[in-house]
């Protein structure tokens, strides 16, 4: 009888051990958050509920299987998994406590400057999300380390391995010299402030908005919805654009080709009435100014300013379809078109048709042609 209640008493103890601790805790931590709801960190810290009480069930198991007297002949298996569980959840609470620190101090910054520096809170948070991955990558090759050193086997082997990791770490260094230059130009990025979360560049052409960024690769969303991944290697070898950089503050150009009547003076004042009825032109700067000319239009250029990339957009596409719609309506002469009126002849010059002279001869012939002479 002593033998089966022992097992069930130490190990019943031990679960509803774990799960009165784990209650308590998590009230603690609830009444925590509603008296400081300034701060999301106490909210943040019951993500790590689960990690929490398995490693509570597996310390306790650890520390009481001995007195179950459970399995005696396996009493080394058993006792090496309840340590591999209760490192790797270990390692999981770590990476739950550290995100919920980063993730409550950068909630801090930002609340304070988004206003003022929107700039500076999309590279700190570039950095805050790049550091938490490489925290988390250490801490899950500590605790992989740490579960292989629990067989003896491992650390028996442990002299031959340092010995070799030399010529090993040679050898990966020139297989994985493309995953390292991509490791490192994450780095560069995150804390050289080249691009960022959140900015808009121009990359091969397409527009679009970061969207994530890793220590390997970075996705650009596009304006339709697409997306574009490439390794952030690319951004630290080849030139491109990015918008956010620096001020967020844009300027943009709006182009039409018109009949050399264009009324220029009217489009000036039309342009000032366009943009003050478009909420995304930010009041900085307009104008109308002609910047070339052909034989058959000129080339007339709209000067627009917005907050950002995509009010600029807006601004330019709202200008140019209602400049064209007031022109059409209003001024249709000043739409380009191709010209089929006879040209304009100096003063004294003959407006009539060329005389045509009849010879002696009697054959009519135009006025380039000269007579014959002779027979044939």
């Amino acid at each position: 009888m002593e033998n089966v209640l022992r097992p069930l008493i130490v190990i019943g103890g031990s679960v509803f051990l774990t799960l009165a601790i784990g209650w308590a805790t998590d009230r603690l931590l609830q009444n925590a958050d509603r008296r400081h709801s300034e701060t999301p960190l106490w909210g943040l810290l019951r993500r790590g509920r689960l990690p929490y009480q398995l490693v509570l069930c597996a310390a306790v198991l650890r520390g009481s299987y001995d007195l179950a007297r459970l399995l005696p002949e396996h009493r080394a298996g058993v006792g090496r998994t309840l340590t591999l569980v209760l490192i790797g959840a270990t390692a999981w609470l770590v990476i739950r406590i550290a995100s919920a620190v980063v993730e409550t101090s950068y909630s801090r910054y930002a609340s304070a400057h988004r206003d003022r520096d929107p700039a500076r809170v999309r590279r700190v948070r570039t950095q805050v999300t790049l550091i938490m991955r490489v925290v988390s990558a250490t801490v899950a090759v500590l605790a992989i380390a740490s579960m292989l050193l629990t067989f003896p086997e491992m650390r028996a082997a442990g002299a031959s391995l340092l010995a070799s990791a030399g010529i090993v770490g040679i050898v990966a260094g020139v297989a994985a010299q493309s995953t390292l230059g991509n490791l490192f130009a994450g780095l560069q990025i995150a804390f050289g402030d080249m691009v960022r979360i959140g900015d808009t560049v121009v990359v091969d052409g397409e527009w679009g908005t970061v969207e994530e960024i890793t220590l390997t690769f970075l996705t650009v969303r596009t304006w339709d919805e697409r997306r574009f991944t490439m390794p952030v290697s690319y951004f630290t070898s080849k030139p491109f654009e990015n918008w956010s950089r620096g001020s967020p503050q844009m300027t943009g150009t709006v182009f039409w080709h018109l009949d050399h009547s264009a009324p220029i003076e009217e489009m000036r004042d039309r342009l000032r009435d366009i943009l003050r009825e478009c909420p995304a032109w930010d009041g900085r700067n307009h104008g109308v100014a002609v910047t070339d000319s052909t034989p058959n239009t000129l080339e007339v250029r709209a000067l627009v300013t917005a907050k950002d990339a995509d009010g600029i957009w807006t601004v330019r596409v709202t200008v140019r379809e209602q400049m064209i719609r007031w022109l059409s309506e209003k001024h249709p002469y000043a739409l380009p078109r191709v010209n089929t009126a006879d040209a304009v002849l100096p003063p004294g010059a003959p407006t009539g048709p060329p005389t045509v002279h009849k010879p002696r001869d009697g054959v009519v012939r135009r006025p380039h042609e000269a007579p014959r002479t002779g027979r044939g």
